[in-house]
């Protein structure tokens, strides 16, 4: 029997014996791993760590040794979660000797942490003398063992950290970013809070790796049954809301389910003497580890579609699930998978926070399609949270209230009441035209990605599709889509919007959104690197085959093919050639083909001469050209609300590109987040825009603004406003004042 093996066996006998467990289990790791040295530090209250068992240091120090989380190698270990493999630890930076532990004599050392549930409670480190790095296999083993001490200190009173005591009952503010907006108040349920496998050390291997290649099997049917009930109900023809799924994103979901290699290493861990739930969970504790790594969000999405598949299959395993919820709740996790996600939704959660996610991320995407209030990059609320805390989730803000006090809850509660009352006074607008009290029409599309969002055109009454992302599909199915599979897509989107025009914007690949197969690109500055139109034109081949997608979906109906990132008039003239060359070959021809651009670019606002007489529409992409016009990553929380598209030069921008599409007759919209919020859409309205494109949930409150809001009136205020500027960084306030004076819902 090979050393692991053995240490693993004798391991499970001494865990089953009725006799002290840390005594033993020290010394037992020293002689199988032949460590002068075995230590168990565990985590106090105040973040302390505190020698609890040792074999080779001065027993003495036993309950007097303590660190801080942070200092030394054991606190660097805990700190972060992750090991360290030190030859020669006493000349490391962070070293912290302690002279009553007698451990001058060693040099090397492996320290690893030792977690339950996602939260460390310890640290098991091992010494020798002679300088040395522990190979693999020894770091394996003592990362197994530190699974079956995180049971025992569990019982052993180790703490997680987290504060307790008057703090636990306060009420706390987290601050997020919103990924879908809206108001949820309940109380809170976590995610992924289960026990962990209740045997850790398996009796027979082989057994074992049956038993997880039939929960895989178990698995990926559930997954199958959860696609099929997503596909569209073709009696009906349209999505269940009931059963509303992303085929897209789960397709893509279920092929992560069945790649090898994070299932080939759950099997390893299951030949090395784990139980295949231990292994399991094993494997994605090292994908979170992983994950904090990471630094690009689409791999950090992708990573975690593995750690949600590894729940699911504990949970298939049985050695996992969490019990379902009624009506009201509101889901908290770390991170989460689609179908974990529309899992919950069914149960009837009311809200989702989730501490690690984006909004490229697949839950998001879920999320966005479903209407289900969604924050992300709330750190640090699960650890201070109790389970059935009260919460306020507020999307619009973007914030998570957790324990709210009596008087914030009560007022949560009235403004939820009000904002349901006001929604249903709003259903009567759906089939009414958009227009302004005074009679000035407008135009309200929608912006959607995937084909479940498609059912929005008809129960928000939009006039059309104003921004099809045709990336987002392919983004959730991981790959580059064939010509027939995004031929598919598009003409499912087309039928569903009938005589409705659908503004099909090419691939915007790159920066935030990876392109699929490819290794992330080495840029500073992603979101003006190789991005979008750049990539198309490079790679010719790719973007000709959409083109040639789209020219066959259309078949004879109307075509709009818009262009993202253009910066320069050349770029469109030769994204426009490749499309009029395939124009050229398609067969049957569209009815007509409308070409347009983005303007997101500020360099485009010094061609539009050049540029105006070229093009069939221009849409402005507001979130990009803001980002560039104040040189300000809208990524980044510090400066996130600093700039305003409610100010001087923004209005300037958009009012001096209003009158020149007038001048030349070209079809002007606005697509993006600002078009949804009604006080922007009032705005951009008086300024003279007739078609705003937006989220779903932003096309009946800006209808409602709208029909409110006299133009006459509004204008010349708006004008004195300006003029009186001086300097302002934003006029939004004077504006929302004379809204609320004049009741308008904004």
């Amino acid at each position: 029997m090979s050393a692991p093996r053995r240490l693993l066996a004798r391991l499970r006998a001494t865990m089953a014996s009725a006799a002290p467990k840390l005594p033993q289990l020290v010394r037992l790791v020293s002689s199988e791993l032949v460590a002068e040295v075995c230590s168990v530090y565990a985590m106090r209250p105040g973040d302390i760590l505190e020698l609890i068992a040792t074999e080779g240091l001065n027993p003495e120090a036993v309950g007097h040794t303590r660190l801080r989380v942070g200092e030394g190698i054991v606190g660097i270990v805990a700190a972060t979660g992750r090991m360290l493999n030190l030859p020669d630890a006493q000349n490391h930076p962070a070293f912290a000797y302690r002279p009553e532990t007698g451990e001058a004599p060693f040099a090397s050392l492996l320290a690893v942490p030792v977690r339950r549930a996602g939260h460390t409670l310890g640290v098991l480190a091992v010494q020798n003398r002679a300088p040395r790095a522990y190979t693999e296999d020894e770091v394996e083993v003592l990362e197994t063992v530190a699974m079956v001490l995180a049971e025992a200190l569990a019982a052993a009173g180790a703490s997680d950290g987290a504060e307790e005591g008057l703090a636990s009952t306060l009420q706390r503010r987290f601050p997020g970013t919103s990924l879908v907006p809206g108001l949820a108040i309940g109380r809170v349920v976590v995610h992924g809070r289960g026990q962990g496998p209740g045997r850790l050390l398996a009796d027979d291997p082989a057994a074992e790796l049956a038993r997880l290649d039939a929960a895989v099997k178990a698995m990926q049917r559930g997954l199958d049954e959860l696609i099929a009930s997503s596909l569209p109900d073709t009696e009906a023809g349209r999505v269940s809301q009931a059963a509303i799924a992303s085929r897209e994103v789960l397709e893509a979901y279920r092929l992560v389910a069945a790649e090898g290699s994070w299932l080939r290493r759950v099997r390893e861990v299951v030949r090395g003497g784990l139980t295949a739930e231990a292994a399991v969970d094993r494997v994605a504790g090292e994908l979170r580890d992983r994950m904090r790594r990471i630094v690009d969000p689409y791999l950090r999405e992708r990573v975690a579609d593995i750690e949600d598949l590894a729940g699911r299959l504990v949970a298939t395993l049985g050695g996992g699930g969490q019990p379902r919820v009624g009506v009201g709740a509101i889901l908290v996790a770390r991170r989460l998978g689609p179908a974990e996600l529309l899992d919950w939704h069914a149960a009837g959660i009311v809200g989702v926070a989730v501490e690690e996610g984006s909004a490229a991320g697949h839950a998001a995407i879920i999320a966005r399609a479903l209407g289900l209030p969604a924050l992300a990059g709330m750190r640090g609320v699960l650890e201070a949270l109790e389970p059935e805390d009260d919460a306020v989730l507020d999307a619009d803000e973007g914030q998570l209230i957790l324990r709210p006090e009596l008087e914030a809850k009560t007022a949560y509660s009235r403004a939820l009441e009000a904002r349901n009352l006001q929604r249903a006074g709003w259903a009567g607008l759906r089939d009414r035209p958009a227009a302004t009290r005074d009679g000035t029409p407008v135009r309200l599309m929608l912006n959607v990605g995937l084909a479940l969002e498609l059912e929005q055109l008809d129960s928000t009454g939009a006039e059309g599709i104003g921004l099809f992302r045709t990336e987002i599909a392919m983004l959730a199915r991981g790959t580059i889509l064939d010509i027939a599979e995004q031929a598919a897509i598009y003409r499912r989107v087309l039928d569903a919007a009938g005589e409705r025009p659908v503004l099909f914007r090419t691939l915007d690949l790159g920066g935030d959104k990876l392109l699929p197969d490819a290794p992330p690109p080495v840029e500073d500055n992603p979101a003006m690197g190789w991005r979008s139109l750049r990539i198309g034109l490079d790679r010719p081949v790719l973007l000709r085959r959409q083109l040639r997608a789209l020219l066959q979906a259309a078949g004879g109906r109307r075509l709009h093919v818009m262009f993202p990132m253009v910066a320069t008039v050349a770029e469109f003239r030769a994204a426009r050639a490749l499309l009029t060359a395939e124009a050229a070959r398609a067969d049957p021809v569209p009815a007509a083909i409308s070409v347009g651009t983005m303007l997101e670019v500020p360099a485009l606002l010094w061609q539009l001469e050049a540029l105006l007489p070229e093009v069939d529409f221009v849409s402005v992409g507001s979130n990009d050209l803001m980002q560039f016009l104040f040189a300000a990553d809208r990524g980044t929380p510090a400066i996130a609300g600093r700039y305003d598209m409610l100010s001087p030069p923004m209005l300037d921008i958009l009012e001096a590109l209003c009158r020149r599409a007038e001048a030349h007759g070209v079809a002007l919209s606005v697509c993006g987040e600002v078009a949804s919020r009604p006080l922007e859409a009032l705005v951009l309205v008086s300024l003279g825009y007739a078609t705003l494109s937006m989220p779903a949930l932003g096309i009946l409150p800006v209808k409602a603004t709208l029909a409110a809001a006299d133009l006459r009136t509004f204008r010349p205020v708006l004008e004195a406003i300006r003029h009186g500027a001086d300097g302002a960084a934003s006029l939004r306030e004077p504006i929302a004042a004379w809204a609320r004076e004049q009741g308008l819902p904004v």
